[in-house]
């Protein structure tokens, strides 16, 4: 990966709907060889995704929870078990295994307190947990899906 690589990255972080010549444009390249870096890239799968970022409150989902939880089981049966269930849930954004005081980490977006409750009572239905701990974000100051390449 070299220098243009990473500022075609940067380009399709930014607006990945551009077209493959405004992209070339940009990089200082022809489109054909820019669209053989892109595809490249994707191939190698450091192009996971191209998608759309929606905007979550503007369509209803104002709530945005952070879970904490800690479980007494560690095995790998109960992790696959768990880590099913929980990213079959769609309210569920990320699901993170963590080192420090609590075992898993959610980040959870859902419309209001009525549909985090509801939300809440699956979850602790699923498994085994010692402690949930739920964090209400009043404010996100930011977020962003392009990392700093």
């Amino acid at each position: 990966m070299d220098q243009t690589d990473l500022r075609i990255l940067r380009i399709l972080q930014e607006d990945s709907s551009l077209a493959v010549s405004d992209v070339a444009k940009k990089v200082g390249l022809s489109a054909s060889p820019c669209w053989k870096r892109i595809k490249r890239m994707q191939n190698e799968g450091i192009i996971r995704y191209q998608i759309s970022v929606l905007d979550a409150k503007r369509l209803g989902f104002g709530l945005t929870v952070f879970i904490n939880i800690k479980t007494g089981e560690h095995s790998t049966s109960w992790l696959k078990e768990f880590s099913a269930t929980v990213t079959a849930m769609p309210e569920v954004m990320e699901l993170h295994r963590i080192a420090g005081d609590v075992d898993y980490m959610l980040k959870v977006i859902v419309p209001d307190m009525a549909a985090f409750d509801a939300f809440y009572k699956g979850l602790i239905g699923t498994a085994a947990l010692t402690e949930v701990s739920s964090y209400f974000t009043m404010e996100t100051i930011k977020e962003t899906t392009a990392l700093p390449i």
